[in-house]
């Protein structure tokens, strides 16, 4: 709101030229005249509490999908754009090295299965043997041990051949979730490592707002809150959504706390679109508001500047619950019906003040001056 302070006393001395004593004295005596869009009177009235964040909307899930195996692209199923499901396969690579250790695996288990076979025949004809007398105690435990050793490397062989297997899998490119593809990065032809990045999976069924609220402010806000959302791009409406999550701890520098908040997309809203998002908070009931932009101050020497008289009078005050949608906030320390200065301009304490759009008297020597021309 543009603001306008006219400084009677600054507008003499401009016109004399600094002038005599007598001039400087009745410039002194002039009010300093304040606009009606300068002051602002406190009022009996509910106030929301919350706050508003602003930020980039971004879609509520977003997937970095990487090359777990090293190889070749030999196949690329999706390009950028395309609406995938879950397990829907995007890429292969071509991994010879890790497909033939899967193999090996697995015929390695075969073996060990043959020699399980064997080793377990041994104990049952040792067990037999020994139940005839035909074999001594140290034989028959040689056959059980015999046993007990294939049955554990055919374990150890399963075990193998379940990695190689997953890893031949890992070739075999699956998207983990719906969604749209919202970036390619690789090539039919081009080598890829593990870790390197393949595509990008979005799910923007849900949108999210991720921002930062003073602490004194988070102590209020609680998961499940109503959020209303406005989009520039989609101007006279309104949409609505949730806090989510708040996070334990504040930023130790910037005593920020990270607050999420997600709305429903109702089709057709592009992720990454600026957006602002008010919390609806509690109310008070008949509280004294004012202007946010009367409060001067922090902490302790939380404070307005109040007219009272015709004078300036600095009072000091405790904020409550702020409205984010009127720009009120509740105070302690005023009675509805003063008058504050709104105005950001410094106004020391004891200036005698007009509030109204007369102008300030002039000086005889002023007068004069105008007379001359």
């Amino acid at each position: 709101m543009k603001r306008s302070i006219i400084f009677g006393a600054a507008l003499l001395m401009a016109a004399c030229g600094g002038g005599n004593a007598e001039e400087d004295a009745a410039a002194e005596a002039q009010p300093l005249v304040l606009s009606d869009q300068d002051v602002a009177s406190a009022q009996l009235s509910k106030v929301a509490g919350g706050a508003v964040l602003t930020g980039s909307l971004q879609p509520a899930w977003i997937v970095t999908i990487s090359a777990q195996v090293p190889g070749t692209i030999q196949r690329m199923s999706v390009d950028r754009g395309v609406a995938v499901r879950e397990g829907q396969v995007l890429a292969t690579i071509q991994a010879e090295g890790i497909r033939g250790a899967a193999e090996g695996a697995r015929a390695s288990v075969a073996a060990a299965q043959a020699n399980l076979a064997v080793a377990r025949q041994r104990m049952e004809s040792a067990e037999t043997l020994r139940k005839a007398g035909a074999m001594s105690e140290i034989d028959y435990k040689a056959a059980a041990a015999g046993y007990e050793a294939a049955r554990a490397q055919l374990a150890a062989a399963r075990a193998q051949a379940a990695g190689a297997t997953e890893q031949a899998g890992n070739a075999t490119v699956r998207a983990p979730m719906r969604g749209v593809i919202n970036s390619r990065s690789v090539d039919v032809g081009e080598q890829v490592n593990p870790g390197d990045e393949l595509f990008t999976l979005v799910r923007s069924d849900e949108l999210e707002l991720a921002g930062q609220v003073p602490l004194d402010a988070a102590a209020a806000i609680r998961p499940g809150q109503t959020v209303v959302f406005t989009i520039p791009a989609y101007p006279n409406r309104e949409f609505r959504g949730t806090v989510t999550r708040i996070e334990p701890m504040a930023n130790p520098q910037t005593r920020q706390v990270g607050v999420y908040l997600r709305m429903k997309n109702p089709g057709g809203i592009v992720g990454g679109q600026f957006a602002t998002g008010r919390i609806i908070g509690e109310s008070t009931q008949e509280a004294t508001v004012i202007p946010q932009a009367a409060v001067r101050g922090s902490g302790a020497d939380t404070h307005v500047l109040a007219i009272q008289n015709g004078v300036v009078t600095r009072k000091p005050i405790k904020v409550g619950l702020a409205d984010p949608t009127t720009g009120m906030i509740a105070v302690e320390g005023l009675q509805p019906g003063e008058l504050v200065i709104t105005a950001t301009a410094p106004i020391e304490e004891g200036t005698r003040v007009q509030v109204g759009n007369a102008a300030p008297a002039q000086t005889p020597a002023a007068n004069a001056a105008e007379g001359k021309e």
